[in-house]
């Protein structure tokens, strides 16, 4: 997520000579077995019914009664191919069984609900869709700050260059993106958009790390590599030219650097690449570019869609976690890129590895996703989609979705409190060394899993609270003890008591409960602004949100740097109470105080939950079909 992509990059810039020494000293298997069994798990735990489904009888059905599966006609496609349609056009062309006829009460047909004649369904595929979405948003997080880890070995084997640079480029492109996704994902579908999205960012890594040379996995038992390595080869001896890979990569760069502006290209000459570098088969920095670029300009659908999945494909009673594992499963990518790109980016050798396993991870991910991810199920899974299938709008230009979104009673409040996350989780991870350091924990291995810890409380956090709200839909109460709870925790990451010291146990267990706190609020905001504007496009309501929290990050970044180095002490005169608090916390307090003072004037009408629940009555979801 572009908004979580500024939070690292500035603390692995200014990396010393001493760093890299200990980076040198990290235990790679250690690491990267800790990133990826948090990532499962923390994927597991938002789906606890995907097992239990399989073996569960669907609810409220009847056994003389067939309910509509994942293939079978559905009316969203029957909608959209009749967007002028009337309702009733569409109704007629669904065969709807009486026993799916909706009722507000537990099957009562004299109370029929004649406004719905079909009843909401679940299906299992809804965690498939969310697995391959969140997996997606990991790896273009992962890519973005692959370099990031190990700034200076970038450098040495890209003389000039520098992992800023890269980075940079990639959220430039990510801010540009993003006003176009809306109108894509309304035009194409979201099936085709992420499925093209998915396709480009696999062909911006194969940019980056040319065709992958994976004979180094012979050393786990796997044996692809030289299959892999050694089609490029084949390829040259059927049209009869030696090195033809090698001859259409050089020919390709020389195009790339002929079509981008000056401003980029000449960042780094290609030529200046070093001899280790040639040997080791890195790609020259036009590639290198051109494939940042391509990867940034997907990023977006997979980060701005997470809450159109979750009202297309969940319950209402499920969608607020499921748009909290969506979205902050970026939080693993960093994560992993720091873990893992730490150990392999070590030199020319281990870029080109690294870069090689990354465009190995992503296609298998984009190959998993061109087969299994699809568009919408057979049957809305909640009334409120029901009913704005019903409704036949068209969705406008997202330019028009802005004047109509800023112009929605209640929107803005939750806009500013999911910028205040974005915003405080981005200074805190951006300057993490600083943060360990000062609180007496200088070892990088140390510090990494720190952040690293942090990142995946982010994701847990939101998964837990975000399956509270979805239960209650107390969106309100919940976002205010997030941000009472954040100003209690961010204090501890810029004090410093003169009589006890430094307390680095009480240091990670504030960086923890900050990352439980502050992450669940951008997912519960984004599926609240999302409730007070229904029927809203999802898309535009999460595009805003990107774009304005992208920016204010920005701007407070340089701000928190500069407060970083500004301590204020407190008591000088009385030992036992002498204390300092860093500039920077204070900051970040005081965005944490206003935001809660501004959130607490919310009070516009959950216009999705009162949809809900006029059409299901008290019991409301529950009279939802799971389909298994």
């Amino acid at each position: 997520m572009l908004s979580q992509q500024t939070s690292m990059n500035k603390r692995n810039y200014n990396t010393t000579s001493g760093r890299n020494r200990r980076l040198n000293s990290r235990r790679p298997c250690t690491t990267t077995m800790i990133v990826m069994v948090s990532a499962f798990l923390a994927l597991s735990s938002t789906s606890p019914s995907l097992v239990a489904s399989a073996f569960a009888p669907p609810s409220r059905t009847n056994s003389a009664v067939r309910s509509p599966r994942l293939g079978d006609s559905s009316p969203y496609d029957q909608h959209e191919h009749n967007a002028a349609s009337s309702y009733k056009a569409v109704i007629n062309r669904v065969t709807v069984p009486s026993s799916l006829s909706m009722s507000s009460t537990n099957g009562d047909n004299n109370n029929n609900n004649s406004k719905y004649p079909i009843q909401p369904q679940v299906y299992p595929q809804r965690w498939t869709q969310l697995a391959y979405l969140s997996f997606l948003a990991l790896l273009s997080d992962w890519i973005c700050f692959s370099v990031a880890a190990s700034p200076d070995g970038f450098e040495h084997a890209y003389p000039g260059a520098s992992a800023a640079n890269l980075i940079d480029i990639f959220l430039f492109t990510n801010v540009a993106s993003c006003f176009l996704v809306t109108d894509v994902v309304s035009k194409f579908g979201l099936e085709k958009a992420i499925k093209g999205a998915a396709g480009i960012m696999t062909l911006g890594s194969l940019l980056r790390s040319g065709i992958p040379d994976l004979t180094w996995l012979e050393n786990f038992g796997i044996g692809i590599g030289a299959g892999i390595a050694n089609a490029a080869d084949a390829v040259g001896d059927v049209i009869g030219v030696d090195g033809a890979a090698e001859t259409l990569v050089q020919q390709i760069s020389e195009e790339v650097i002929d079509v981008l502006p000056d401003a980029v290209t000449d960042l780094v000459d290609p030529s200046t690449l070093t001899e280790a570098s040639r040997v080791a088969g890195l790609e020259p920095y036009a590639l290198l570019v051109l494939g940042t670029v391509m990867v940034g300009f997907a990023q977006p659908y997979f980060q701005c869609t997470p809450p159109m999945l979750s009202a297309t494909w969940f319950p209402a009673n499920e969608r607020a976690t499921s748009t909290a594992t969506a979205l902050n499963f970026n939080q693993i990518g960093i994560a992993v890129a720091f873990l893992v790109g730490g150990h392999m980016a070590k030199n020319e050798v281990g870029i080109h590895d690294y870069f090689g396993l990354i465009t190995l991870l992503c296609a298998v991910v984009t190959l998993g996703t061109f087969v299994q991810f699809q568009n919408k199920p057979p049957t809305p899974p909640s009334y409120s989609e029901i009913e704005k299938m019903m409704r036949g709008e068209k969705e406008p230009p997202f330019l028009e979705s802005v004047k109509r979104l800023f112009g929605t009673q209640g929107f803005s409040i939750p806009l500013a409190a999911f910028i205040c996350s974005i915003s405080i989780t981005n200074v805190v991870g951006t300057f993490i060394d600083e943060v360990m350091e000062r609180g007496g924990i200088t070892d990088q291995l140390g510090i990494d899993l720190a952040g690293a810890g942090f990142e995946l409380a982010i994701l847990v956090g939101g998964i837990i609270i975000g399956g509270y709200v979805d239960k209650t839909k107390q969106y309100k109460p919940v976002t205010l003890a997030c941000l009472l709870a954040t100003m209690f925790f961010v204090i501890p990451l810029g004090f410093t008591d003169h009589m006890m010291g430094n307390e680095p146990v009480l240091l990670v267990l504030a960086l923890l409960g900050l990352g439980l706190a502050c992450g669940p609020i951008q997912p519960i905001n984004a599926e609240l602004a999302v409730d007070v504007t229904y029927p809203s496009d999802e898309t535009a309501v999460e595009s805003v949100q990107q774009v304005g929290g992208n920016l204010v990050s920005a701007l407070m970044v340089p701000v928190a740097e500069w407060a970083l180095h500004q301590d204020y002490e407190f008591f000088r005169k009385i030992r036992p109470l002498d204390f300092d608090v860093r500039g920077d916390v204070l900051l970040l307090f005081t965005v944490a105080a206003v935001t809660i003072v501004y959130y607490s004037t919310f009070d516009a009408p959950l216009r999705r939950t009162m949809a809900d629940g006029e059409a299901g009555g008290e019991e409301g979801e529950s009279l939802t079909i799971d389909v298994s």
